[in-house]
């Protein structure tokens, strides 16, 4: 599909409120009545099996509060004594779930996200890796990934990195125009990020991946494509373009944006679509809605053979059996449960002090929940569900499970997001960049009264 037929009537068509469906069911469905002793027996349970994990570990400091954010972070100036401290309690988790795994997990896939991993200082990181490498069994032919902030970071620390075994960086961009910088409180001028770019390619790092975000203040189609202009020089492998999630009733930060300042709705369609337009040109490939990538990267070659996969790190080429987060509000997703760790440093500490897993809440899904993840999921990731698998995998009908969502499947393929092929509901071209609103048709849960409030909008 070109371009030109992606219009501002088709995108305000279908512009609402929904999840972006790292996980089903979504957080806002899970509950207090998962705890600790719900995710011991969970981990125990996983021990006795030859499954593989993803391992996230959640690095919670930044400097300063970047005013866009929707992350869990903690403000903290860069001082030793708190990445310290912070590791004290992290390697108390490590060592519980260890003990409840009872053995060295496979690890297909390791990454540190934040807030800002690159707050801790080398010593800290290597200390950090080498704990975890002590009770996991780490595939260093998998991803190995880092986000990065280029303000926290020189070039012995990136060289540390690589030594470590990290193999592939994430840089939160958002925007190299000084006056949007200024209005988010994140100033980072694009030398610095070229510098630091330069140093990921003299050292090999497999793959370098940049975060944009359209929908900002001051920001306008020309700055924009001023930024695209200078990203696309740089040749990340991969981009994700998200659109800026303003939810200020859950992120009370952002109240310090003037929201007159932010983009109208109309602007806001022309930057995507321009940007869309400027990375086709460019040479990236569509990635669903928000992700592109250069036709050489791993994640295009998966997206176009239907291999790629999705968890709460993204979509990943390198599938695991079951999810482990480390860290404050970390999540992990074991034995069709998941569970999220507490949000509040001192809540983390104080129960890692008295030896029990910082566990705050959880899901343990219903036999429909498992059903519709897995539907949600092959639609997320292969852009198709084959009617023929899943009568294999349920035993059961899917046009039969799934009557009550027959209006809105037809509606799709008329449309012009689904199509039939055989057994196979293949989501078109258009259906693949739309691939969310599909999906909110077979969520259960957002049908309950009021659900669509819980979440930003889809463009």
């Amino acid at each position: 599909m070109s371009f030109l037929n992606i219009t501002k009537q088709i995108i305000l068509k279908y512009d609402t409120p929904g999840p972006r469906y790292t996980s089903y069911p979504t957080a806002p469905e899970w509950s207090v009545d998962v705890n600790a002793q719900t995710y011991q027996e969970k981990l125990a349970a996983f021990g006795q099996s030859n499954k593989t994990l993803s391992l996230y570990i959640h690095i919670p400091f930044c400097q300063s509060m970047c005013y866009y954010c929707a992350c869990n972070v903690v403000i903290r100036k860069q001082e030793d004594k708190y990445g310290d401290e912070y590791l004290e309690y992290l390697f108390k988790e490590i060592d519980l779930v260890r003990r409840f795994i009872g053995k060295k997990a496979d690890v297909k896939q390791f990454h540190w996200g934040g807030g800002t991993p690159t707050y801790l200082n080398k010593d800290q990181i290597e200390r950090l890796f080498n704990k975890v490498t002590e009770n996991f069994e780490i595939d260093f032919d998998g991803e190995i990934a880092i986000e990065i902030d280029p303000r926290t970071i020189d070039k012995s620390k990136v060289k540390k990195l690589r030594k470590l075994g990290f193999n592939r960086v994430s840089m939160g961009i958002q925007d190299f125009s000084p006056e949007v910088q200024q209005k988010v409180n994140r100033v980072q001028p694009f030398a610095d990020v070229k510098k630091f770019y330069d140093w990921c390619r003299e050292l090999k790092f497999f793959s370098v991946n940049f975060d944009l975000i359209y929908g900002l203040p001051d920001q306008h189609v020309k700055n924009f494509s001023e930024t695209l202009d200078k990203v696309i020089t740089l040749e990340p492998d991969r981009i994700a373009l998200y659109s800026f999630a303003y939810v200020p009733w859950l992120k009370k930060h952002q109240q310090k944006l003037e929201v007159e300042e932010l983009p109208s709705n109309d602007e806001k369609l022309d930057i995507f679509l321009k940007s869309r337009e400027q990375l086709l040109d460019s040479g990236y490939q569509a990635i669903a809605m928000d992700h592109f990538a250069l036709k050489t990267d791993e994640m295009a070659k998966a997206f176009n053979k239907g291999t790629l996969y999705r968890n709460f790190m993204g979509y990943t080429v390198k599938p695991a059996d079951e999810y482990v987060g480390l860290g404050l509000t970390s999540i992990g997703f074991l034995e069709n449960t998941f569970v999220q760790n507490y949000k509040t440093i001192n809540d983390y500490y104080r129960l890692l002090k008295e030896d029990t897993l910082p566990i705050e809440r959880g899901k343990v899904l219903t036999c429909d929940d498992q059903i519709r993840q897995w539907t949600i999921n092959s639609f997320m990731c292969q852009f198709k569900v084959n009617k023929d698998e899943f009568k294999k995998k349920f035993a059961i009908e899917f046009d039969g499970y799934f009557d009550v969502e027959q209006p809105h499947i037809k509606k799709c393929i008329e449309d012009g997001f689904l199509a039939t092929k055989g057994p196979t509901l293949a989501a078109t071209d258009l259906g693949k960049i739309f691939i969310r609103n599909v999906c909110m048709g077979f969520d259960w849960y957002l049908r309950q009264a009021k659900a669509h409030k819980k979440f930003s909008r889809t463009v």
